[in-house]
């Protein structure tokens, strides 16, 4: 302990022994960092906030207390019995002493109870009578008190931030020589000019009255930071915290009262991220109106959420990414702002995969471009069949693509699997074909984190059983599940001609003074031929266009590529904890212009409906139709 004390971490103890030795006091905080979008708007800023604060530095704090609350007006609401007997016996020190017996004070001499105990046996004997003779005045004060004793004792506490009057904040800062450690600054709080759009992925930050919080302590302290400063908790605040924190002026008090200083303070950087706020605003509208109406269409029961990211294919920068959720208010629909699940979620995302399955069918040497296949259903020993939504006839590899087959892909994964076909067969698998196919899907960004900077980003749900009949499930994205972030990074890898580029949110920051721009940074390249990626892109192309499952998603006059996926989920109806209905869920990606690829689209609504009746909403391919609009409405 002495060793990690005085080598370790010398300078930070060192820190902190001068800052308590020498009267160390900070300035008004620094402003944080705004945070902006890529083209300058303000997202994020900072307002002013009139603080009153606290320090122990000897003083009678009793008295400091009253005068406190005499000046300002204290919400004493939240105080509570134990406050107020804590007071009591400090303006009562001669009446509280007898309430201890010389039997008691003997034990405390001896060790067998401590100061805490008979403290403790004071507030059990204060009478109710004792306790109600305190007026309004000494209940303030005693509030007051309590918020000058809380936390360490070296650090400055929060009197009052919220509403400070100007008359309030100017009768303080005039009458400190009276009130000895108590000082007036200007803090501030965060200002969304936007409101909550895309508020929960920009974070928080931890208030003047609470400082650091006890998770990230070990984080925080680490980096030289005091127990008191206002840190990024969440998110980009957290995440880019070392750009955007402020640096206090930092002052010695001197024996006369006088402050002399000794470092000067600076604002915070400003970030500027990849997204358009305003398309962003957008999204989050749509979002929100198509869960509404989705919700007065019948066999919607189970549906509550949707997903929206919106990036540039070559360069990794998001420009927008929005999750909206629904909950209850009585019988009206309220929204919270989910995107977070687009990093966390994983989700069973259905026939979006189907390209990658037929990449790996190429480099096997398992499917040949061109190659046309009965649309049969497939069937082996011991399990029932498994077919295609519906018979498709006789069909190649891009129309496997343009109309879902499932069998085609079945077929791939069986002779990836070294075995050949042959209705009624018993499977096994003769090689690793689920390596074989993950690695590839990885490849994509299926499996695998994309590398956004945020934290805690999940890497999907990967299946931990590898037997047989799970393969043909895994090729159709029926088995492991993906978060929405990595079904967008896969479509962007297609995008790119197979160049899987690190997602951010970062477009600009400043370092020494200067803006730098976010270079992109290349994670793999997809290991096969140019060729086979093409002939993927020429079947997404063909959903897209009329008679393709995803006609009508994007107009045709963007020139779109895409791919539709629909998966049998499952839900928890009645919330006790067993999943017990079966649900369809709906997904989609999609790149434009084809030949020239500027933007992608990933929507995913899970749950939209009840896997066992006819009817489904559509509700995914009309917020795919009108998020698209809206961005070619933007940048065309």
């Amino acid at each position: 302990y002495i060793f990690n004390i005085q080598i370790v971490n010398y300078k930070k103890y060192k820190k902190l022994y001068d800052e308590n030795s020498e009267n160390i006091i900070y300035g008004d905080v620094s402003p944080r960092g705004r945070i902006l979008d890529r083209y300058g708007r303000i997202i994020v800023d900072n307002k002013p906030v009139k603080t009153i604060l606290y320090k122990k530095m000897g003083g009678n704090e009793v008295k400091i207390a009253y005068k406190l609350a005499q000046y300002l007006d204290i919400d004493y609401s939240k105080i509570n019995d134990d406050i107020l007997k804590t007071f009591w016996i400090k303006i009562n020190y001669d009446k509280s002493k007898s309430k201890i017996t010389k039997a008691e004070y003997l034990n405390l001499k001896y060790r067998k109870i401590n100061l805490k105990d008979i403290e403790q046996l004071k507030k059990d004997r204060i009478t109710l009578d004792e306790l109600n003779s305190l007026n309004e005045l000494d209940k303030e004060a005693a509030y007051t008190y309590y918020l000058m004793n809380r936390g360490y004792a070296y650090s400055w506490k929060v009197i009052k931030n919220k509403d400070v009057s100007d008359s309030e904040y100017a009768v303080i800062s005039s009458n400190m020589d009276k009130l000895v450690g108590v000082r007036t600054k200007i803090d501030w709080d965060r200002y969304y000019p936007y409101g909550d759009t895309f508020k929960s992925i920009l974070g928080s930050v931890s208030s003047s009255e609470k400082g650091i919080p006890e998770e990230l302590k070990n984080h925080y302290l680490k980096k030289g930071y005091n127990l008191n400063d206002r840190v990024g908790t969440s998110y980009l605040e957290y995440q880019y915290d070392d750009y955007l924190k402020g640096k206090k002026s930092k002052y010695i008090l001197n024996i006369d009262n006088s402050l002399k200083l000794v470092e000067q303070g600076k604002k915070g950087n400003d970030i500027y991220l990849t997204i358009d706020i305003e398309l962003q605003r957008e999204v989050e509208k749509i979002i929100e109106e198509e869960i509404i109406k989705a919700k007065s269409e019948p066999n919607t029961t189970f549906y509550n959420r949707s997903f929206v990211i919106i990036t540039n294919p070559f360069t990794g920068e998001i420009l927008a990414m929005a999750g909206k959720k629904i909950y209850y208010v009585d019988k009206d629909i309220r929204f919270y702002d989910y995107t977070p699940g687009i990093i966390i979620e994983p989700l069973t995302v259905g026939s979006v995969v189907k390209g990658a399955s037929q990449i790996v069918g190429y480099n096997t040497n398992a499917l040949k471009i061109g190659e046309i296949r009965d649309d049969a259903c497939i069937k082996l020993k011991g399990a029932p069949s498994k077919c295609s939504w519906k018979y498709l006839g006789k069909i190649d590899d891009l129309k496997a693509l343009k109309l879902s087959s499932n069998t085609y892909q079945f077929n791939t994964a069986l002779k990836v699997s070294g075995v050949k076909y042959y209705y009624d067969m018993p499977f096994k698998i003769e090689n690793d074909a689920f390596k074989i196919y993950r690695d590839t899907f990885k490849e994509f960004g299926l499996g695998t984190k994309t590398g956004i900077d945020l934290p805690n980003e999940s890497s999907g749900l990967i299946g931990k059983k590898d037997t047989s009949g799970l393969l043909l499930d895994y090729v159709i994205g029926q088995y492991d599940n993906y978060t929405p972030l990595e079904l967008s990074q896969y479509i962007s890898t297609i995008a790119s001609n197979g160049n899987r580029m690190k997602y951010h949110l970062l477009k600009k920051y400043y370092e020494n003074d200067t803006l730098k721009e976010v270079e992109p940074v290349l994670l793999n390249k997809v290991n096969t031929d140019s060729i086979y990626l093409d002939r993927v892109k020429l079947g997404f192309r063909q959903v897209m266009e009329i008679g393709g499952t995803g006609a009508g998603y994007i107009d045709l006059k963007h020139n779109p590529s895409g791919k539709t996926g629909t998966s049998q989920s499952f839900v928890d109806s009645n919330n006790d904890g067993i999943v017990d209905t079966s649900t369809v869920s709906n997904t989609f990606v999609a790149y434009a212009p084809f030949d020239d690829p500027k933007v992608t689209f990933t929507v995913i609504s899970p749950d939209t409906y009840d896997y066992k009746t006819s009817y489904q909403t559509y509700v995914n391919k009309r917020i795919s139709k009108r998020i698209s609009e809206k961005y070619f409405e933007i940048y065309e």
